[in-house]
């Protein structure tokens, strides 16, 4: 530690001669201005289309647009480096400039680079992961990397016969998340393989997909580990620890992580597929939507509204799910009717395949039937019965669409649809005499 700060101090009474006041005032104007000119750039038309476009060539413009300010910034010092070697003056300032700004320069293009191949997962932190990769090489171009390092090291506590120190924390952070780094790259570059393969179903795609993201991940941490100088050995009692927070406050959890690897596996739902989760097949549709992606811990399912709700997995394994397309899209549909008992049933139903037959989503093939299910107090219950094709394109309104034929061609005919009705029998007695009123 005594040693880093007589070096800093020593580089600080460098910085205070005329000479080298002068130089750091013009690399100072220097990033000013490339400051300002990246500004300029971000906010032209194209630079603002080319953060929402597609393709390679927006792509390639919002490179341009980024490394924009650190590019301005490396011809401006470069520039005044050459003015000063021309003059022959002192320039060790600028030349050092020139070195870091050129460095800052294929760092940042770096960054951009990994973060498109991530598909941008990493969007807002690349400036962050810039100046900290950046920051780490500046400290040992300028010779300062090894006396820090040692200053960090010397910070720390014992845990029995080990030392733990701040640096030992850091390395380890820092290799663990450079491994993490490159097995997400290598996961999404399988994941865009697997997706181009279109003899595997698409469940499986992302079954393979989902896997091989945990398993690389899970790797990576190890490799992180073991990379950074970490005995795996005295990990023992953490996984035993962690084995025991999954049996009892993690088993939600890992419950629903099994379940989707199960779901993605068997195929029993994918994404497509028209499901609910309450009801009776053919009568209701509560829950009604469509599924539109496989997740690890949920599914997500969207409703009609537009609505998305996202279920975990779990509740798909262990309670009942309706699924409208599971081997055929085509499902059949239930219309209860009740008509008065006054009204010909047999003409009834006649109207009742009518009101199917106007109806262009109904099939033919399997033709519509009616039925008479039984006699209720108040009149005949019908049940018109029929296929679709398309639940995807919802099921109510097909319900609507009948149900609005059906009230028409009643009212063309005279089908009555009966109304409840009570008869009420009041008897009075007085010296023997009964009254009735009906």
């Amino acid at each position: 530690m005594q040693e880093l700060l007589h070096n800093a101090g020593l580089a600080l009474e460098a910085l205070l001669t005329p000479s080298s006041l002068l130089q750091l005032a013009a690399i100072a104007l220097a990033i000013l201005v490339a400051w300002w000119f990246g500004r300029q750039v971000r906010n032209t038309e194209r630079g603002k289309l080319a953060l929402v476009q597609p393709g390679f060539q927006a792509r390639l413009t919002e490179a341009l647009m980024i490394i924009s300010p650190h590019l301005a910034a490396l011809v401006l010092i470069a520039a005044f480096g050459g003015a000063l070697h021309a003059l022959k003056v002192e320039s060790r300032l600028v030349d050092l400039a020139i070195t870091l700004s050129g460095l800052l320069l294929l760092i940042r293009f770096a960054v951009y680079v990994v973060r498109v191949s991530l598909g941008n997962r990493t969007k807002g932190w690349g400036n962050v992961i810039t100046f900290v990769i950046w920051g780490l090489l500046a400290l040992h171009v300028l010779g300062w990397f090894d006396p820090l390092v040692q200053a960090f090291d010397s910070v720390g506590i014992n845990a029995g016969d080990k030392r733990i120190t701040l640096w030992s924390v850091m390395k380890i952070l820092f290799t663990v998340g450079l491994f993490i780094s490159v097995a997400v790259w290598i996961a999404r570059w399988v994941e865009r393989r697997l997706m181009s393969m279109q003899g595997l179903a698409l469940s499986m795609r992302i079954g393979i997909a989902k896997f091989s993201q945990a398993f690389l991940i899970g790797l990576s941490i190890l490799l992180g580990l073991n990379a950074a100088g970490l005995d795996l050995t005295t990990l023992n009692i953490f996984t035993g620890a962690l084995g025991i927070g999954l049996g009892f406050g993690l088993q939600a959890i890992a419950a629903n992580f099994v379940s989707g690897f199960v779901l993605l596996m068997d195929r029993s739902i994918k994404p497509g597929d028209v499901i609910s989760f309450t009801g009776t097949t053919g009568t209701s549709t509560e829950g009604f939507g469509w599924v539109q992606e496989l997740r690890g811990r949920y599914v997500v399912v969207r409703d009609r509204d537009g609505v998305e709700t996202l279920v975990p997995n779990q509740n798909l394994i262990t309670n009942p799910v309706i699924n409208w397309s599971y081997t055929d899209p085509r499902v059949r549909l239930k219309l209860p009717v009740r008509v008065s008992y006054k009204c010909d049933p047999e003409k009834a139903l006649e109207l009742l395949l009518k009101a199917a037959e106007d109806q262009p989503r109904i099939l033919r093939d399997p033709k519509p039937v009616s039925r008479m299910m039984g006699f209720n107090d108040y009149g005949f219950d019908l049940e018109l019965r029929f296929w679709i094709a398309d639940p995807q394109e919802g099921v109510n309104n097909v319900r609507s669409d009948a149900n609005r034929a059906i009230w028409r061609l009643f009212k063309e005919h005279g089908i009555v649809i009966p109304i409840a009705q009570r008869e009420v029998i009041l008897e009075m007695r007085e010296r023997g005499q009964v009254a009735r009123d009906d």
